[in-house]
């Protein structure tokens, strides 16, 4: 019976401990009404178009030009960057590759953990698709690291051989950013103060300059604000250790005690 009522416990408790993990791993961007999504691209990093995760942003450009967008990613993400270019109808005198590059807030390129980076597109294809899915963004690094951390992310699509016959021709190019909450497993013991986003100093500073000087340079922020690492399932599956070695130290002493009694009663007694 009492081996019984310590495995029930260790049931319930295990319920609700893992209850906030499951919550937690729950994709951290849903989809958003596109009917406000960007129509443009900007042309460098400081022009460049904000958009949220989960939207779809479309630009009508020309070929030789260079499109950027920017983006939130918070720490724990592991942002998937798509992009699609629809070439002209028109014949094309070569084929053509299309690039498409992913900087941080100190734009320091991104490597790709996998993804079609780079793709060339035949004299006749009418599109050509393109992907990057960075690596997991961390609260925390070494300076001389090159791990993406929180804040804004640039998106910058070109491309990058071109005939001078196809130069200035129409395209139209549309870009998503998804993420998959990864959680504890990529956590780290620390956490920016502030994450890297443009401008983001000069508004945290509390003076009576003009509204001028405290321009910011990106306004989007990640579902929620940014967390920068401070919370993770980490912290349950821990909780979950402890709760599982008491209840093992419980029910090992419940099953050696015995019933209180000596097993053989002395002669005379």
């Amino acid at each position: 019976m009492r081996i019984r009522k310590v495995l029930t416990t260790t049931l319930l408790l295990l319920g609700v401990a893992v209850s906030p993990a499951v919550a937690d791993s729950s994709p951290s961007a849903s989809p958003t009404d596109d009917s406000s999504a960007p129509t443009s691209a900007g042309t460098s990093f400081r022009t460049a178009t904000e958009i949220e995760q989960g939207q779809q942003a479309t630009a009508n450009a020309s070929t030789g030009d260079y499109l950027y967008w920017s983006f939130p990613a918070d720490a724990g993400q592991r942002p998937t960057v798509k992009a699609t270019v629809k070439l002209p109808s028109s014949s094309r005198s070569a084929a053509q590759t299309w690039q498409l590059d992913v900087y941080d807030g100190l734009r320091r390129r991104q490597a790709c953990q996998y993804g079609a980076q780079t793709r060339t597109a035949a004299q006749d294809a009418a599109t050509v698709d393109l992907a990057c899915t960075l690596r997991t963004v961390r609260a925390w690094s070494e300076p001389w690291a090159n791990d993406p951390l929180p804040g804004t992310y640039y998106i910058r699509l070109t491309v990058v051989n071109l005939g001078t016959a196809d130069l200035g021709q129409p395209v139209n190019a549309e870009v998503q950013v998804n993420s998959k909450e990864i959680g504890g497993a990529a956590a780290v013991d620390g956490s920016l103060s502030q994450p890297l986003v443009p401008g983001i100093a000069l508004t945290s500073q509390k003076s009576s300059e003009s509204e001028k000087d405290k321009a910011t340079l990106s306004s989007l922020k990640p579902d929620g604000g940014w967390t920068s690492g401070w919370w993770s399932d980490r912290w349950v599956w821990t909780a979950i250790g402890g709760v599982l070695a008491a209840i093992a130290g419980i029910g090992g002493y419940v099953l050696t005690r015995g019933s209180g009694r000596p097993s053989r009663v002395p002669p005379g007694v």
